[in-house]
C-alpha cells in the first residue's frame, strides 16, 4: 500500500500540505487552548480590574472562559455552512488558500491580546479559528477523497484523522510548560496556528486542482487528465476519466440542491442519516470533552498538578498512534469493520470507567453513560445499516445506498433509480468521508 502511495508524484506531498492546513489546524486548536486556560482566567480577571475598578467574581471568570472555548465550535459550524460554496465557486484549492488567510488573521489578533489588554480578542481568535476548522476539515476531506485513486481512497482520506490527532498531539506538547505553556507565552502558544497557515498558503499553489473538480465541475478533461498524471505518475486514465465523466452525465443539467430540499428528499434519506449519525457520534463520544476540559478532569480524578501535562500528552500520542494503526488497516479490513469494531471498543472502556471509578458529585462516573450510550448505537448502525465503500467508486456507492433506500423506503424502484441518479453529489460527499 505504501508502494502504491509513493508511486504517485505529488500525492504524498500533497497529503502533508494539506493536512497542515486541514485537520491539523481542527486538532491543534482543539487541544492547544487547554494548557494556557489557568493564565488565560488570570488576564481575564486582571483586565477586569483594569477597566472597571473591582475584582470579578470566580463564576463570572468561568463563564468568560467557557464562552472562549465554546465560540469555537460556533465558528466551525459557518464554516462548515460556507465550505460548500467556496469549494463549488472558486476551487477546492483556492477555498484552502483562502482559509489561510483566515488563520493568519486569527493568529495575529491573538498574538496581540494580551499586550493590548483584551480577552475579547481571544473570543474573536477563537471564532476565527473555528470558521478556518470548518472550512479546513470539510474541503481538506473532498480534495484528498477526488484526489486519491479508489484503492487508495480510504488510507487518503484517513490521513485527515491522522493530521487530527497530529495536531492535538503538538498542541499539547508545545503547551508544555517547559515551551510556551507559560504566563509570559502563552499567546505565542494561542497564535501559532499562523506558521502552519502561512507553510500551506506558499506550497498549495504549485498542486494541481481536484481532478473530479476539473472534470466535473468545470468541464476541462484535459487539465483533468494533467492533473492525474501529476498526482498519480504516467498512466491513460481512461478508466478513472470514463467514471467521472459517467458521474457528469448523470449530474448534468442539474442544480445543486439546498439543505432542506435535501431533507426533504427520501431517496437519499439514508445517506443522510449516516452521515449526520457518524458525525454526531464522533463529538459525543467524549473524546472532546477531554481535550476541552482534560486539566481540570485529571484534577478532578486526584493526579498531582505538576504530571497532568504529561498524562495529557500521553493521552495524545495514544489517539496519533491509533489513527496511524488504522491506516495500515483500512484497505485490509474495510471501513465498515474499523468503524463498529471502534465504537464497540469504546462502549466497553466507558462501561469499565462507569464500574471502576469512585462516586463522585452529580453524576459522577455515571456521566459515562452518556458516551457509552453513543457509542453502542453508532456500532450497531454500522453493523447493520452501513454499507462497505472500500475500492468502490462513486456510482457503486450510490447503487449500495440505493438498494438501502429502496428496501427501507418501498416505492417504485425506476422512480428511486431516477431520483437517486439526480443525487450525486450529495452522495459523493458521504462518499469521500467514508
Amino acid at each position: 500500500m505504501l508502494k502504491k502511495l509513493l508511486r504517485g508524484r505529488m500525492l504524498l506531498p500533497l497529503i502533508l500540505v494539506t493536512g497542515i492546513g486541514g485537520g491539523f489546524q481542527y486538532g491543534f486548536n482543539m487541544s492547544s487552548i487547554n494548557a494556557p486556560s489557568t493564565f488565560i482566567k488570570e488576564f481575564i480577571a486582571e483586565t477586569w480590574v483594569q477597566r472597571f475598578g473591582n475584582s470579578v467574581d470566580g463564576t463570572t471568570v468561568k463563564l468568560l472562559w467557557c464562552v472562549i472555548v465554546s465560540v469555537y465550535p460556533i465558528g466551525g459550524l459557518l464554516g462548515a455552512i460556507s465550505a460548500a460554496h467556496l469549494s463549488v465557486k472558486y476551487g477546492r484549492k483556492n477555498a484552502l488558500l483562502f482559509n489561510n488567510i483566515v488563520a493568519i488573521t486569527a493568529a495575529i489578533i491573538m498574538m496581540f491580546s494580551k499586550r493590548v489588554q483584551s480577552f475579547e480578542m481571544i473570543l474573536v481568535g477563537r471564532l476565527l479559528y473555528g470558521i478556518n476548522a470548518g472550512i479546513g476539515l470539510n474541503v481538506h476531506s473532498m480534495y484528498l477523497g477526488e484526489s486519491a485513486p479508489k484503492e487508495l481512497r480510504g488510507l487518503v482520506s484517513l490521513t485527515r484523522a491522522m493530521f487530527v490527532a497530529f495536531g492535538k498531539f503538538i498542541g499539547q506538547v508545545i503547551g508544555l510548560r517547559e515551551i510556551l505553556g507559560t504566563e509570559s507565552a502563552w499567546p505565542l502558544l494561542l497564535a501559532f496556528s499562523g506558521l502552519p497557515a502561512l507553510i500551506q498558503l506558499v506550497l498549495l499553489p504549485w498542486f494541481p486542482e481536484s481532478p473530479r473538480y476539473l472534470l466535473i465541475d468545470r468541464g476541462d478533461k484535459d487539465l483533468c487528465v494533467d492533473a492525474l498524471r501529476r498526482l498519480w505518475g504516467q498512466g491513460d486514465f481512461f478508466e478513472e476519466v470514463q467514471d467521472m465523466e459517467a458521474e457528469q452525465a448523470a449530474t448534468k443539467g442539474k442544480r445543486a440542491k439546498t439543505a432542506c430540499e435535501l431533507f426533504q428528499d427520501r431517496s437519499v434519506r439514508w445517506q443522510l442519516i449516516t452521515n449526520i449519525m457518524l458525525t454526531v457520534a464522533m463529538q459525543l463520544c467524549g473524546i472532546n470533552a477531554i481535550y476541552f476540559y482534560s486539566s481540570e478532569v485529571f484534577q478532578e480524578a486526584g493526579l498531582p498538578d505538576w504530571t497532568i501535562p504529561y498524562v495529557v500528552v500521553g493521552a495524545g500520542a495514544t489517539l496519533l498512534l491509533t489513527s496511524v494503526i488504522s491506516g495500515l488497516f483500512i484497505e485490509r479490513d474495510g471501513r465498515k469493520a474499523l468503524l463498529w469494531k471502534g465504537y464497540g471498543l469504546m462502549t466497553l472502556w466507558a462501561a469499565l470507567l462507569c464500574v471502576a471509578l469512585p462516586l463522585q458529585e452529580g453524576l459522577g462516573p455515571f456521566c459515562f453513560l452518556i458516551f457509552l450510550g453513543d457509542c453502542l448505537i453508532i456500532a450497531v448502525y454500522v453493523f447493520i445499516i452501513l454499507p462497505e465503500t472500500k475500492g468502490k467508486t462513486v456510482l457503486e456507492i450510490t447503487g449500495e445506498f440505493r438498494k438501502i433506500n429502496r428496501k427501507r423506503m418501498g416505492g417504485s424502484s425506476v422512480a428511486i433509480r431516477r431520483r437517486l441518479s439526480q443525487n450525486v453529489p450529495e452522495v459523493f460527499v458521504i462518499a469521500t468521508k467514508l
